[in-house]
């Protein structure tokens, strides 16, 4: 059974000052100096980004969402988002890098430490679906350009992925400027990543 991630419980964290929402979709505006990351290579911890999330227990479930872009400053971003504490979570999205190109990948924070997988792509791209897929405590991240094929982006693990689950969408601006980040089409249902066998 499908839910729409709007009709649930949801949750604002770092609530930025301007954000809208109607049935079908969700606009947030950025303010300059908003990120998340923990310490590695950079060294700072940057953990203001906004995010919105519901909760979950279920072990296998599928999210979906449709991401409509207009960054124009670099590391400008908005995508997915698990978030369980400062030290522990997930992200995806393309990251505006110049006028030739993004870096479309993911980040993945356990016990404090971010990694970041990333590949390059047009920056004249500025809709993207993302497809979270869990299968607690691990977890799969898709993208697609047209909402109907997905490409894998990371197959990664959680070390508090056996609790409750906060997951959702985020949109930031690391250094200046803002931008507006568009999230519509948010769907909730079936794990569509099948056991390994």
């Amino acid at each position: 059974m499908t839910e729409y991630f709007l009709d649930r419980d949801l949750m604002t964290h770092n609530a930025p000052e301007k954000m809208n929402q109607t049935e079908e979709k969700l606009v947030i505006h950025t303010e300059a100096g908003t990120d998340l990351w923990q310490r590695t290579y950079y060294g700072f911890q940057n953990d203001n980004a906004p995010m919105v999330q519901t909760e979950t227990d279920e072990p296998y479930f599928s999210f979906v969402t449709k991401v409509e872009n207009e960054s124009i400053h670099r590391f400008d971003q908005a995508g997915i988002v698990v978030y369980l504490d400062s030290d522990n979570w997930i992200k995806a999205s393309s990251e505006y890098e110049n006028a030739e190109y993004q870096r479309l990948g993911s980040v993945v924070t356990n016990k404090g430490y971010s990694d970041w997988a990333s590949q390059d792509i047009d920056a004249k791209i500025n809709t993207i679906w993302y497809r979270l897929s869990c299968r607690r405590p691990d977890f799969r991240i898709e993208y697609s350009l047209n909402g109907e094929d997905f490409k894998q982006i990371r197959i990664c693990h959680m070390d508090k992925g056996n609790e409750t689950i906060s997951f959702g969408i985020y949109a930031c601006s690391p250094l200046k400027g803002s931008f507006q980040a568009t999230f519509s089409e948010m769907t909730i249902g079936p794990c569509v990543w099948e056991a390994h066998e």
